[in-house]
């Protein structure tokens, strides 16, 4: 049986073609052709955690696609991937606010004991499973260094 957030896609992409949004149909056929190919490697159904990593490294790499186009001055291209990120994010959950996510980093802090940034690994394996498709990596390693190293 397909995950909800399959089944939403499926749902998306069919309305995308009676439409006629051909970069949202274009964007939702790339994801469903990377969370089948995922499948097919894992010889199994994805889980709803599973599907979410395949849609938050889409996600990566669309930025990374946009700050390469932007140092390379093609803004038409800049434009199709920030677009094609809004189609992403759109089915990722509600991002953390910047208070939430400083709770958590808190809370790990606290609960691992931590007082310097050697101890970043520590907060990080606490965090990371609390705010998994919610906070991107970058972010919260960089808060987590940030408050270890004025620990």
């Amino acid at each position: 049986m397909a995950t909800t957030l399959e089944a939403r896609l499926l749902e998306d992409m069919k309305a995308a073609m009676k439409s006629g949004d051909k970069l949202r149909l274009e964007t939702i056929r790339g994801l469903r052709s990377q969370l089948k190919n995922k499948q097919i490697e894992k010889g199994a159904e994805l889980s709803e955690d599973e599907v979410l990593q395949v849609l938050m490294s889409a996600v990566k790499r669309r930025r990374e696609a946009i700050e390469q186009y932007r140092a390379g001055g093609r803004e038409d291209l800049v434009e199709k991937e920030s677009r094609e990120l809004e189609i992403i994010q759109s089915y990722l959950p509600q991002p953390l606010s910047q208070e939430e996510l400083n709770q958590i980093i808190e809370e790990a802090i606290q609960t691992a004991q931590a007082s310097s940034p050697r101890d970043m690994g520590k907060v990080m394996g606490l965090v990371m499973p609390r705010v998994k498709g919610r906070a991107e990596g970058k972010l919260v390693q960089q808060l987590v260094r940030e408050k270890l190293a004025g620990a």
